[in-house]
């Protein structure tokens, strides 16, 4: 008997061939072991899965329970082959799937997919995952999984899993990649919107990481969009080069990560470190590669549709047209939320609009079009094109319910293709409820190239990533400037010295590299105090400098507005009584608003910046931004661009306006500060940095250095 050879689909992926994942991903011949002729069993599943598809490779049935399956020849072991197969499925319970590895690898296969979950009760140790992950890497043998779903490479037509597809899958322009099972069959089983070029549910990635396939799947010639369900980062490198290869191909990456939770927040010293959490190294390394990030799987699926269709969105914002007078008050409020701008359509748009509505409706965007219902499928036709022929709509969207065989929803279906016929712009559909989209409506319109996304709030969501992808591709290069000469060689003896530097050391680091320090002065005496209060001019503050102090505020280490020599000494006293004598003399500082500048070092990642609400807000407002340095004035410009505080730095109840050029030049001189010394300190805080008419200047930093 001879292995079964399905027919080759229509297109070969060219991510194959000379790819590393090409023996996994694209395999010329594959052997199902653990095949079983039991209907609704893994077993029979992946059979099922592999013959469905048009998996254009040979086939091999291994079981030694049965002589043939469903017509296929089946063997007893992989060493009765034929032939050496590239690619060994293992669909055995988790006792056996060692065992059946130590044969692939030595039956010389070079890639293999494991379902089960690789635990064993009372293992030892090292446990069976990593024993599997070693033996896998010593052969130079990719897995997929273990504890996955396996993979639907449908350039290929090539279906590895246990649980088979809906036989409507098909082949498409979405990647997907997810650590998640459940949401690899939610995205891939359930919606019939949805086609995919590559989907990979990657388990355990006991060899094979997200890395790995996010490179591969930028490699497929269909791809347009990937999407991420993401708990964590096995090879930040090599991801960092997948994200990188991405922003040179165009192509969107949308993840949807979890665990974004401040595991870390207990363990950090500083302000910075305890804002931070885990998930501050994802949102820099988001923000420098232009990685859309999502909060829930109905953003996940909306951007991966909006994205999947072949248009991008140009200038200008967003244009809605509804049926519903509530339901337009309704996106209003969403828009306004997600920071989605509506287009500011013109005149003649205006009266476009306004000779085609009936009676008593604003010839307005957001549009309510629906009147009567008179003549209503060329009304809302000609207002629909009237608001995308606006040059400042990006994107045009028509909010309506998508219920099949309904004429009215029919109609709307007509309307969107006949608008989008005459355009470049995006031309979509949503429905106002957040649901499956498998009405056949929805999947006519989206295998058409006009999405119909679900529901409004994520339909924003969706827009939003849009616009902000294409924010992120007119950026201009990063201009980085060099670090100070020698500034490095200086303090890097300090700095691996350990320990907390003081505020004075922490202010001169600050100033070394050039950002602006308040003046001050070190005294160990109450007339050492005084004379220096006498220097600086009146009124002071003085801070205790004792060792170990790292949060002075918080012991009463801090006295303010000293406005004459009694009052200095009375501080200094009870500082030193209580604390001990050393302490900081600084000037007043004058009026401005307080931000906060903040450096961290990820393991993953390396150093990553933060800005944020300063001074007494740091801790009780959710402010800051991140970014991976080093970067320019342009780049920490648009940081702070995106504070909730931002507005008072333009002037606000009474303060005067902040010079920005000031405080975006520090904040870039922060990040060439955290590049040039990674490695060095574990944390950086400059809390508060004041921001004033004509300049800025740190009153107070705390740097932690590496542990030893």
């Amino acid at each position: 008997m001879t292995p079964e050879t399905i027919s080759a689909p229509p297109q070969q992926s060219a991510a194959g061939g000379g790819h590393r994942l090409s023996p996994l991903l694209t395999p010329s011949s594959i052997a199902l072991v653990g095949a079983s002729p039991k209907y609704e069993t893994v077993g029979n599943g992946m059979i099922r899965g592999v013959r469905e598809g048009q998996f254009g490779g040979r086939l091999y049935l291994v079981n030694p329970n049965y002589a043939e399956i469903d017509g296929l020849a089946c063997y007893p072991s992989l060493a009765a082959l034929p032939e050496t197969v590239d690619h060994v499925v293992i669909g055995v319970a988790n006792a056996r799937i060692e065992g059946q590895l130590a044969e692939a690898i030595r039956h010389d296969a070079r890639a293999a997919t494991i379902f089960g979950s690789c635990y064993l009760p009372g293992d030892s140790d090292p446990p069976l995952t990593k024993r599997l992950a070693a033996m896998a890497r010593a052969a130079s043998l990719q897995i997929c999984g273990g504890n996955g779903m396996g993979f639907y490479n449908l350039e290929q037509g090539l279906r590895v899993c246990g649980f088979p597809p809906p036989s409507w899958l098909a082949h498409g322009s979405i990647a997907l990649i997810s650590h998640s099972g459940s949401a690899f069959s939610g995205l891939c089983h359930t919606d019939r919107r949805f086609r995919f070029s590559l989907a990979v549910s990657a388990g355990q990635e006991l060899t094979t990481t997200v890395a790995d396939y996010l490179d591969f799947a930028l490699d497929m010639p269909s791809t347009r969009v990937v999407g991420l369900f993401l708990e964590t980062v096995r090879d930040p490198a090599g991801f960092v080069a997948a994200l990188e290869k991405a922003r040179q191909r165009d192509i969107p990456v949308v993840v949807l990560k979890v665990g974004r939770t401040a595991e870390s927040a207990a363990l950090a010293l500083s302000h910075s470190g305890a804002l931070a959490g885990n998930h501050a190294a994802y949102q820099a390394l988001f923000d420098r590669y232009g990685v859309i990030e999502v909060e829930d799987l109905d953003g996940l699926a909306n951007c991966l549709l909006l994205f999947s269709q072949p248009r991008r969105v140009g200038r200008g914002g967003l244009a809605t047209m509804h049926d519903s007078g509530g339901l337009r008050e309704l996106a209003i409020d969403l828009a306004s939320d997600h920071a989605v701008p509506y287009a500011r359509i013109n005149d003649a748009t205006r009266q476009r609009l306004a000779s085609r509505l009936e009676y008593g409706l604003e010839p307005t965007n957001p549009l309510d079009a629906w009147g009567t219902g008179h003549d209503y499928e060329n009304i809302f036709t000609d207002c629909l094109q009237a608001l995308v022929d606006d040059p400042d709509t990006a994107i045009a969207v028509l909010c309506a319910e998508s219920r099949s065989g309904f004429y009215l929803h029919e109609s709307y279906g007509r309307i969107v293709q006949t608008v989008a016929a005459r355009t470049d712009k995006p031309v979509l559909m949503s429905n106002n409820l957040a649901t499956v989209g498998n009405d056949d409506l929805s999947v006519r319109c989206t295998h058409m190239g006009t999405p119909v996304l679900v529901g409004l709030k994520p339909m924003m969501t969706a827009v939003r990533a849009a616009l902000d992808y294409r924010d992120f591709r007119m950026r201009t290069p990063t201009m980085r400037a060099a670090a100070p000469i020698d500034a490095k060689s200086r303090w890097s003896v300090r700095l691996q010295r350990g320990g907390a530097l003081d505020e004075s050391e922490g202010l001169a680091l600050a100033a070394d590299y050039g950002i602006p320090v308040m003046k001050h002065v070190i005294a160990e005496s109450a007339a050492d105090a005084e004379a220096a209060a006498r220097n600086l001019g009146w009124p002071v503050a003085l801070k205790t400098a004792m060792p170990g102090m790292l949060h002075k505020s918080d012991v009463g280490g801090v006295k303010l507005n000293l406005g004459d020599v009694a009052a200095v000494r009375a501080a200094y006293d009870d500082l030193a009584h209580r604390l001990g004598p050393r302490v900081l003399v600084m000037p007043m500082a004058g009026k401005g608003v307080e931000l906060a500048f903040g450096a961290l070092d990820d393991p993953q990642f390396g150093p990553i910046v933060m800005v944020g609400a300063g001074g007494i807000l740091i801790e009780t407002m959710a402010d800051r931004r991140f970014a991976l340095p080093p970067f320019d004035a342009a780049a920490a410009r648009r940081l702070l661009d995106g504070l909730k505080v931002r507005p008072l730095l333009d002037g606000r109840r009474g303060l005067p306006a902040a010079n920005i050029d000031a405080v975006a030049e520090a904040l870039a001189r922060l990040s060439v500060l955290a590049a040039d010394l990674a490695g060095l300190f574990q944390e950086i805080d400059i809390n508060p940095l004041l921001c004033g008419a004509r300049d800025c200047v740190a009153l107070d930093a705390l740097v932690v250095t590496k542990p030893n």
